[in-house]
């Protein structure tokens, strides 16, 4: 994926400001930082801190050594039976020896030497070292996934898929799907997360984006959010005094700086951490003015 710069007074609020960029949590990100800010005098700093993000590239884990049914090591199977085998023997020699009387001592039983430990298997070979997946391909294993889910669930919708390039857009049609979406679409993320993994990781995708949206939520809850966001604006201009929004996820703080990066004399910003991390709406500065650019460029 291609990668984003964001310029601000901190490492902290360049990354924040980046993840706000690309609309995922810090979970999803890789950072690089390009320029730290210098320390000055009296404990101030000089310059800014420069930060390069991207969505972080997925990669699949190796398959795990091979374990018998009961998931222990194949050397250990057949230690208990052995052992009971011996008890019974010892039990067995200790009784004929008493119907026998007394006998000579026998020779110490040799130990017998210990079996060669078995060679590591080799590990499977990354998948990014696969040529890349056609969208097309991640596309269809996603809507067969997601028609299953919605077969299971013993709900009633159909599946739809656009791709463009490198995005991927499937949509979940049908009625009384609110189930699919929960409180404030956090079931809808969710959803999302899940199909990525279906689709993405285990074909060893790296390169396309894909978006899940169930009855069209995704497109009401931006209108919705815009139409707040240009309310609350109006509301700062008249009153003068900053409003800080309630917690949001990523996608739905840059639905709000996207909504009012051209609002004049507004600007806004992210503070706090995830999940309680929320947008704040202000009168511009001249400060101001150049972070509410960098967060929703």
């Amino acid at each position: 994926m291609e990668w984003v710069e964001i310029t601000a007074t901190t490492i902290e609020d360049a990354k924040a400001l980046a993840l706000d960029r690309l609309g995922i949590d810090d979970g999803d990100a890789e950072f690089e930082i390009v320029e730290e800010p210098k320390a000055g005098l009296f404990g101030r700093t000089r310059g800014e801190a420069r930060v390069r993000a991207r969505i972080k590239p997925n990669s699949v884990r190796a398959k795990a050594d091979r374990r018998d049914r009961r998931g222990k090591p194949a050397g250990e199977r057949t230690a208990k039976p052995r052992q009971e085998r011996t008890e019974r023997s010892d039990r067995g020699e200790r009784q004929e020896r008493s119907d026998r009387g007394p006998r000579k001592e026998r020779a110490p039983r040799q130990t017998r030497p210990e079996r060669a430990e078995r060679a590591p298997r080799a590990e499977r070979t990354p998948r990014e070292d696969l040529p890349p997946v056609d969208p097309t391909t991640v596309s269809a294993v996603a809507t067969t996934f997601l028609e299953g889910l919605v077969s299971a669930a013993g709900l009633k919708g159909s599946v739809s898929a656009k791709v463009e390039g490198e995005n991927i857009d499937i949509d979940v049609l049908g009625d009384d799907l609110g189930f699919l979406v929960g409180t404030k679409g956090a079931t809808l993320l969710a959803l999302q997360d899940l199909t990525r993994v279906v689709s993405q990781r285990r074909l060893g995708d790296h390169e396309t984006r894909l978006r899940v949206d169930v009855a069209g939520y995704r497109e009401k809850r931006r209108e919705a959010l815009s139409r707040f966001a240009l309310k609350v604006a109006e509301d700062v201009k008249t009153s003068g005094q900053a409003r800080a929004l309630e917690p949001m996820n990523s996608s739905d703080r840059k639905i709000v700086h996207d909504a009012l990066t051209e609002v004049e004399g507004i600007s806004t910003r992210s503070e706090g951490s995830d999940p309680f991390r929320r947008v704040v709406v202000a009168l511009a500065s001249i400060s101001e003015d150049s972070e509410s650019v960098s967060d929703s460029e």
